[in-house]
C-alpha cells in the first residue's frame, strides 16, 4: 500500500523555514496595509477587506516572540482556512517570504522533540528533512484556534493601557497649554 503524501507550503521567518499543509492555504498575497484595531495583542496587525470578508492578520514573527522586522516588496500574507466542526477560521500570516511546496510522507515528519515546560511546542506538528534542511512544520489546527489567537495577555493589555493613558495625558497638558 502506497504512502500517502501531503504538501507543505513553506516559507521563511528569520531566517528558519517553516511549512503549513497546502490545504489550508487559501491564497498568498502581497503585503498591504490593514485597519489597526484597538486592544488587540500585539501581534495581531489589524484586519483586511478580501472580497467582502474581514480577515485579521497576525505578524508570525511577533506571535512566536521574535524581533519585529520592517515589511518589504518580498513580505507576503499567506491567508489560511481552516474547517472545524463549529465554523471556519480564516487569517491572514504575515512572513518574510514565501519558499517552496514540498510533498512529506508520514515517514518523513519527524515528532518534535520534548522541550518541557520552557518552550511551547504547541504549534508544532513535526519536523521534516529536505537534503541538509531541516523545516518545522506548524500545525494549522493550534495555529488557528480562535481562543488561544485572540487572548490578550494581562501584562500585554496592562502595558498598553498605561501606554494610551500616557499619550491621552500628554494630549490633555498640550492642550491645557494652548
Amino acid at each position: 500500500m502506497a504512502e500517502i503524501e501531503q504538501e507543505y507550503l513553506t516559507f521563511m521567518l528569520q531566517g528558519e523555514e517553516y511549512g503549513v499543509d497546502i490545504l489550508c492555504v487559501q491564497e498568498i498575497r502581497v503585503w498591504s496595509s490593514v485597519t489597526e484595531l484597538p486592544n488587540k495583542p500585539s501581534y495581531i496587525k489589524g484586519v483586511i477587506n478580501l472580497r467582502g470578508v474581514i480577515i485579521p492578520i497576525i505578524d508570525l514573527r511577533l506571535r512566536f516572540g521574535k524581533e519585529a522586522l520592517e515589511y518589504s516588496e518580498q513580505t507576503v500574507t499567506i491567508i489560511l482556512r481552516h474547517q472545524s466542526n463549529e465554523r471556519t477560521m480564516v487569517v491572514g500570516i504575515v512572513v518574510d517570504a514565501v519558499s517552496e511546496v514540498y510533498k512529506f510522507d508520514n515517514k518523513s515528519i519527524r515528532k518534535a522533540p520534548a522541550f518541557g515546560n520552557n518552550i511551547d511546542s504547541c504549534f508544532l506538528k513535526g519536523l521534516a528533512s529536505i537534503e541538509e534542511k531541516l523545516i518545522i512544520l506548524l500545525d494549522s489546527k493550534v495555529l488557528l484556534n480562535e481562543d488561544d489567537l485572540y487572548c490578550i495577555d494581562k501584562a500585554e493589555a496592562n502595558q498598553s493601557n498605561i501606554e494610551e493613558q500616557s499619550v491621552i495625558k500628554a494630549n490633555e497638558d498640550e492642550i491645557e497649554k494652548v
